[in-house]
């Protein structure tokens, strides 16, 4: 998939049947995270953090058919009202369980015409190779769906998803801790993405130099052992721990350990995955915690969460070869130029769930940072803003108005769709959000 040019490797174009064959996944991603729940379960409780899903299955279609059909095609709206039903951005999120939404057939009826007209027009050879960018946007758009399906059956309490990729459990992912820091050395640093990296979100243009001062970055996520011992310290008890919003979050939600753990008398800590409860597992990373605890983890353990450039050039960067700093080469993966696999990053659902931080080894960066892409979202210190020159997409509300109001997250989690990752992948989330698969690692000055 990659060109090299003048010592930078390329993306070159992908052809319609790539992107036909991409369609294809996402859509049978979402099939399997919606088509074994009722009726009433894809309809769902009115929260503030997720959406009913069976709107956010015709969104998903809405958005393809807008962005694709309507807006490169001029092609007229197959469903009247769709707007009125689908469009995000016009609908206030507290509305979309009261719409007046077609029904469970009906909705998958959308997905396949939409799917089967966008076929036919890149099957036809009518795309410009302008016009797959939106392609291919509308395919990453669902595959975050697809996530946020995955963490709203783990919010609702839902069976656990089956999905067709999903490995079994192998041996090798229970490899324990990864104890130690990695030497990452100070310089300047090209943060964002280049104009040669193929297609970028808004947020990720462009490069653009930094200056780091030398750091230390934990080579692993901090593990469920790890936060149990801030837990049973009375961390979620002592507000010294936590700057003055993130306790007022905690008492107000009630908190007194991560939002799905349970402590049992004679069965000690077990936590909730999906509808079923499983014994705590020590070595894989901590998940489904916010910023704020977090943060309060990192002073009670005197570290500190790394900024987003930290982050990426311990990802990206490599040392120079005089040992003393960085080179000016930025790696697209941890592990350099080729596609995730299964040996390198924990994605796409394939585990069903975390695997233990020493686990693939492959996956490490130049400095030694172990799992910086898979497994699970990690917190930054970083608010999400716009890097210098920001313009936007054609989906102007992609990124702009959650600038200033997130915290940036890096790397994916185990149920990311793998083609979206890169090193320069911006993710961004409230710093009260618990609900996704968030964890963290830490770091320090050197």
């Amino acid at each position: 998939m990659y060109q090299v040019r003048s010592g930078h490797v390329m993306q070159r174009e992908m052809t319609s049947q790539e992107l036909i064959e991409e369609l294809h996944d996402a859509r049978a991603r979402t099939l399997e995270l919606v088509q074994d729940l009722s009726d009433e379960e894809l309809h769902g409780p009115k929260l503030a953090i997720v959406n009913p899903m069976l709107w956010e299955i015709g969104h998903a279609a809405y958005f393809h058919e807008f962005w694709t059909l309507r807006h490169i095609h001029g092609c007229a709206p197959i469903i009247a009202n769709a707007d009125q039903l689908y469009d995000s951005i016009a609908i206030a999120h507290d509305r979309r369980w009261d719409l007046p939404l077609p029904s469970r057939a009906q909705t998958l009826a959308y997905l396949d015409a939409v799917l089967d007209a966008q076929i036919g027009r890149l099957a036809s050879g009518s795309v410009s190779a302008s016009a797959k960018y939106f392609y291919r946007y509308a395919v990453f758009h669902e595959d975050m769906h697809t996530e946020a399906f995955t963490y709203t059956r783990q919010t609702l309490g839902y069976k656990p998803p089956q999905l067709a990729p999903a490995m079994n459990a192998d041996p090798a992912w229970e490899a324990g801790p990864l104890a130690g820091d990695a030497a990452v050395p100070g310089g300047q640093f090209m943060l964002g993405a280049r104009r040669t990296d193929g297609f970028v979100f808004d947020n990720e243009k462009w490069s653009h130099a930094v200056e780091l001062r030398p750091f230390r970055m934990a080579r692993a996520p901090v593990t469920n052992q790890e936060f149990l011992a801030f837990v049973e310290d009375g961390g979620y008890q002592r507000s010294a721990w936590w700057d003055d919003e993130g306790w007022a979050w905690r008492q107000a939600a009630g908190l007194e350990h991560p939002v799905y753990w349970v402590r049992h008398a004679a069965h000690g800590w077990r936590v909730r995955r999906f509808d079923q409860q499983a014994p705590l597992s020590p070595f894989t990373p901590v998940i489904h915690v916010s910023w704020y605890e977090a943060k309060a983890y990192c002073r009670w353990a005197g570290r500190r969460l790394p900024s987003e450039a930290e982050w990426e050039l311990a990802a990206a960067g490599a040392p120079a070869g005089d040992g003393r700093g960085i080179t000016h080469n930025k790696r697209r993966f941890p592990w350099g130029e080729d596609t995730p696999t299964a040996g390198h990053a924990n994605l796409d659902g394939r585990a069903l769930g975390c695997i233990d931080v020493a686990a693939l080894p492959q996956g490490d960066s130049a400095f030694g940072c172990r799992q910086m892409i898979g497994n699970v979202w990690e917190w930054t210190d970083t608010t999400f803003q716009p890097y210098p020159g920001f313009t936007p997409d054609m989906y102007r509300e992609y990124s702009q108005p959650l600038f200033g109001e997130t915290k940036v997250l890096r790397g994916g989690c185990w149920a990311t769709r793998g083609r979206m990752l890169r090193n320069t992948w911006r993710n961004y989330y409230g710093p009260n959000r618990n609900d996704v698969f968030a964890g963290f690692r830490t770091c320090a000055d050197a």
